[in-house]
């Protein structure tokens, strides 16, 4: 059998250092890979040597990444028995960064979702979003330029805890008695039930770190959208806490809009952040008609599920969207789609999201002029006509390649430029 992992001959890890998005990484470092479930290695082997090609393009030599392979998903069972090992958790934290194509949560006991585990046990409480047209991407807006956001999504509780009983269970039956007996809250007897907790703790560390990226990267504006008007003790609580956590620990650098309203300005302030809010149903209709106006987002989990994609689609869709679950010690960056089992090895899909959470990992790394020669030969071979099957259909005259082959045309793009 297999070991589960081998530490690389040569490179150094980062470590279990980060600390919300403030650390070093050294010329060699050794960085984490899980392939994943179906089309997973496919992207994955298009997608490592675009991630060689441009480091080496930028920095001749002088930088290079070891790639260290962690077991998880499919492939994991077969060869340990175990969907996630123990191990494969402690090679992410030595790495301290690593990359995934998708999994696949098997079907039947065990975990509810291999990414929501992973995210869990590693504490990665924050997934990063951003989502920005790729030139020559085709959409369905007039306009996909004017989209440029950056989601931050709780990843911890919300409803994707998990803390849910089956309708007709004893356990349903239990909570159903107890709230009606103390709550004086009546329900169907054979309700589902599930419980939604919201912590002051989870969301003032995504909404801190939301602020922080905004500083760090001169934006100006950080949104909290939510349901609070309906679900005022969850969702309306996560809008009261990032507001505190705005006003008591960056109150030097940021406004609020009532603020902009009392003293007739229209315009935010050279080096001032305006932090506002928004109710999730009317931020869907404002991504549409008025999404210049938003920059940084930081909602709950669902709400950020939902919010993610919608916006994706809006660029071209998921296929051309990068991810990222990041925490205080590590950070793991992700192909933001599924499996897609019946694609699985045809070396047919687009490897676009995966390319562009490379240069998200890159760019975290501090390795700017590796992170922009993944997006120039992105939009450049796009421009040119050579497509995945996903983008052909929506560009006529264009040549339809493989996702191998786009990668190679990405890779002799860099080599030129």
């Amino acid at each position: 059998m297999k070991p589960i992992f081998e530490k690389p001959h040569e490179g150094q890890w980062i470590g279990n250092d980060i600390i919300s998005l403030n650390f070093s990484v050294p010329s060699n470092p050794i960085i984490g890979f899980i392939e994943g479930d179906g089309v997973g290695p496919d992207l994955w082997s298009a997608s490592m040597p675009v991630f060689d090609a441009v480091v080496e393009k930028a920095y001749s030599g002088d930088r290079k990444i070891y790639w260290s392979k962690i077991y998880a998903g499919e492939e994991s069972f077969r060869l340990f028995g175990s969907y996630f090992p123990e191990e494969s958790f402690d090679l992410i934290r030595q790495c301290g960064i690593a990359i995934k194509g998708p999994l696949t949560t098997p079907v039947g006991g065990g975990f509810r979702s291999l990414n929501v585990t992973l995210r869990r046990k590693l504490d990665l409480y924050a997934c990063l979003r951003p989502v920005r047209h790729v030139t020559g991407t085709p959409s369905p807006m007039i306009r996909p330029q004017d989209v440029d956001m950056v989601v931050f999504r709780e990843n911890t509780e919300d409803v994707y805890a998990g803390i849910e009983w089956k309708s007709g269970s004893d356990q349903a039956r239990k909570m159903i008695n107890f709230l009606e007996t103390e709550m004086d809250v009546r329900l169907p007897i054979d309700a589902g039930i599930g419980v939604k907790p919201m912590s002051p703790l989870a969301t003032k560390r995504l909404v801190r770190m939301a602020i922080k990226f905004a500083l760090d990267n001169g934006r100006n504006r950080v949104t909290l959208v939510h349901k609070g008007n309906i679900m005022k003790y969850t969702e309306g609580a996560f809008r009261d806490w990032g507001y505190e956590v705005a006003r008591e620990e960056f109150g030097d650098v940021t406004l609020f809009e009532n603020e902009l309203e009392r003293n007739h300005q229209v315009h935010i302030p050279q080096g001032k952040i305006l932090v506002n809010d928004r109710i999730a149903d009317a931020m869907f209709q404002q991504a549409l008609l008025r999404p210049k106006e938003y920059s940084v987002l930081a909602m709950p989990n669902l709400n950020g599920d939902y919010m993610s994609d919608a916006l994706a689609a809006q660029v071209g869709g998921l296929g051309m969207a990068p991810g990222a679950n990041i925490g205080d010690r590590c950070a793991v960056f992700e192909a933001t789609h599924g499996s897609a089992p019946k694609y699985a090895g045809l070396d047919k899909v687009n490897p676009g999201s995966m390319l562009l959470s490379g240069a998200m990992m890159l760019r975290l790394m501090g390795w700017n002029e590796a992170a922009d020669l993944i997006e120039q030969g992105l939009s450049s071979t796009i421009q040119s006509g050579v497509v995945t099957y996903d983008l052909a259909r929506q560009l006529p005259g264009s040549t339809e390649v493989s996702c191998s082959g786009f990668a190679k045309a990405i890779v002799g793009w860099i080599k030129k430029g």
